[in-house]
């Protein structure tokens, strides 16, 4: 209850245009820039309300997103509709097995006419990456990504140069195709906030798409509808959600029971918990809540932490 009373207390900031529009003069609440990018999303992902949604709060909390399903199901349209709708700088990587660590992170290159390095920016520097079946390049250059997903920087040379805000991956892979591939390490999979599946559409909303394809692809007709300043003050936002104590205590108690849990070699890291209670104050924005409630952390226990763990035996899935 106390953080409810919290809640209601600043409730009204998600009411008030606190995030300045697209035209001058014009604002937008905090939830109406959010319902806005949900609903444009949605006009090219059809009938997947719930892994936009989980998208958009890896997005708000400063994450990542790892994307598993069978080819052709959307997982690269997700990704490029939600560059589009941001109008920001937008990368994809097609990760193969002869790709180099400097085919992402960039390099230096001689100078003749100076006679001196000069560095040249790869893909990485960018807002939103899109890493392309990623469990098809080498560890090494899986690696490559570790730095700028966690401390939105990268070292190269002895120098470090810092990524733009905001800086936000999206890796796809097929779990069901192993040959030729690269599994994800742990600390790899550590770095995305949140594993999601699309799935199939159902039959009625597979028609529409037959028939939203007709003239072309339908993410390249879609129109931002926010810039990365606003999305910035969204991230912003996300920190000031409420959460109580007692969520804190729900938040460990299923980390502790991933810990000790007879099936489970190995439990979910405090990384982890700490993703869980950011993921949680992102998904209360998203719905319009100043304060985050139990549900919050039920319905992204498994998104959040499911690729954290490690069974015991030869299988790792389920």
């Amino acid at each position: 209850m106390a953080a409810r009373d919290q809640g209601q207390a600043v409730q009204q900031n998600l009411d008030q245009p606190e995030i300045a529009g697209n035209q001058p003069g014009q604002n937008l609440s905090v939830h109406k820039a959010v319902q806005m990018l949900e609903e444009n999303v949605g006009s090219v992902l059809l009938g997947k309300p719930e892994p936009i949604r989980l998208t958009v709060v890896a997005l708000l909390a400063g994450g990542h997103a790892l994307i598993e399903d069978a080819p052709g199901v959307g997982k690269t349209s997700l990704a490029k509709a939600i560059a589009r709708c941001l109008n920001c700088e937008f990368t994809r990587l097609q990760c193969t097995p002869d790709m180099l660590p400097s085919d992402i992170l960039g390099s230096s290159v001689y100078l003749p006419n100076l006679g001196e390095f000069e560095f040249r920016k790869g893909p990485v520097f960018t807002n939103v990456l899109l890493a392309d079946e990623i469990n098809r390049t080498t560890p090494r250059t899986q690696s490559a990504l570790l730095e700028a997903m966690s401390e939105g920087q990268v070292s190269i040379e002895g120098r470090t140069y810092p990524l733009a805000r905001p800086f936000f991956v999206v890796a796809t892979q097929n779990p069901y195709e192993y040959e030729g591939t690269y599994p994800l390490p742990e600390n790899q999979l550590d770095r995305f906030m949140l594993c999601i599946n699309i799935g199939y559409p159902e039959r009625d909303v597979e028609m529409e798409v037959l028939a939203q394809h007709r003239d072309g692809e339908a993410v390249e007709r879609l129109k931002s509808v926010l810039n990365t300043d606003q999305l910035v003050q969204l991230q912003d936002s996300v920190r000031g959600i409420v959460v109580d104590e007692s969520i804190n205590v729900y938040i460990l108690d299923i980390v502790t029971a991933t810990r000790s849990h007879g099936e489970l070699q190995l439990g979910v890291s405090t990384r982890g918990a700490l993703t869980l209670y950011r993921a949680t104050q992102a998904l209360a924005l998203v719905e319009g809540r100043t304060y985050a409630i139990p549900d919050d952390v039920k319905r992204l226990a498994v998104p959040v932490l499911a690729h954290r763990v490690v069974c015991r035996g030869l299988l790792r899935e389920g």
